[in-house]
């Protein structure tokens, strides 16, 4: 050869890549590692806000959960108005007053036993709408329908064993409560309460 590479001896000249080529080779793999690391972040972040597998367990978990609704709990059965003997007493200085309690609460069902003035135990004793006043026993029945009628009644047992109960009527009673209101109350009262969900 001659010229510039012209062979003399046994040297033989070195022959280079230019370094802009080597330049572009570095640049380019370093822009792969940067845009894998990028795409990688990428991925770490969704499934930071969006929970990943999680809600794919979630969604295996939930089909474990049995289906079928629980039964409601039963609610114990209240009499009816009808099988309620109710005695009225007044223990306000206003006269007739039990009368006409005892009037409409015969309209609303009740039977009513007797009607007069409180005893000198309640008379004018009773700074509440009323007081319920029967056996242990009424407390889970014939009090709770009767408090329907008349809101803010206080109750109380004594050791009669009759079935009968007193209403003795306090300086804040005006009126019972409108026949759509104790419907109501009556209603909540005999709905039965929702069961627990099991929880999954």
């Amino acid at each position: 050869m001659g010229g510039k590479y012209r062979i003399t001896g046994d040297a033989y000249p070195r022959m280079r890549r230019p370094r802009h080529r080597r330049r572009l080779v570095l640049a380019g793999i370093g822009a792969v590692v940067a845009l894998s690391l990028a795409g990688w972040g990428t991925l770490q972040l969704i499934d930071v806000f969006t929970g990943g597998d999680k809600s794919a367990s979630a969604a295996d978990h939930k089909r474990d959960c049995p289906t079928a609704k629980p039964s409601a709990a039963p609610v114990k059965a209240l009499p009816r108005p009808a099988a309620i003997k109710v005695n009225v007493y007044n223990a306000t200085t206003r006269s007739g007053l039990a009368k006409s309690a005892a009037e409409e609460l015969k309209k609303r069902g009740f039977t009513i036993g007797e009607v007069g003035n409180a005893t000198k135990a309640y008379d004018k004793k009773v700074p509440g709408t009323g007081v319920l006043l029967g056996a242990p026993t009424a407390t889970s029945g014939s009090f709770t329908v009767l408090g329907t009628q008349l809101a803010g009644t206080v109750q109380k047992t004594d050791t009669r064993k009759t079935g009968e109960v007193d209403l003795i009527l306090g300086a804040k009673f005006k009126a019972f409560s409108t026949p759509q209101e104790a419907t109501a109350a009556m209603t909540a009262l005999t709905k039965p309460a929702p069961a627990p969900s099991p929880s999954c």
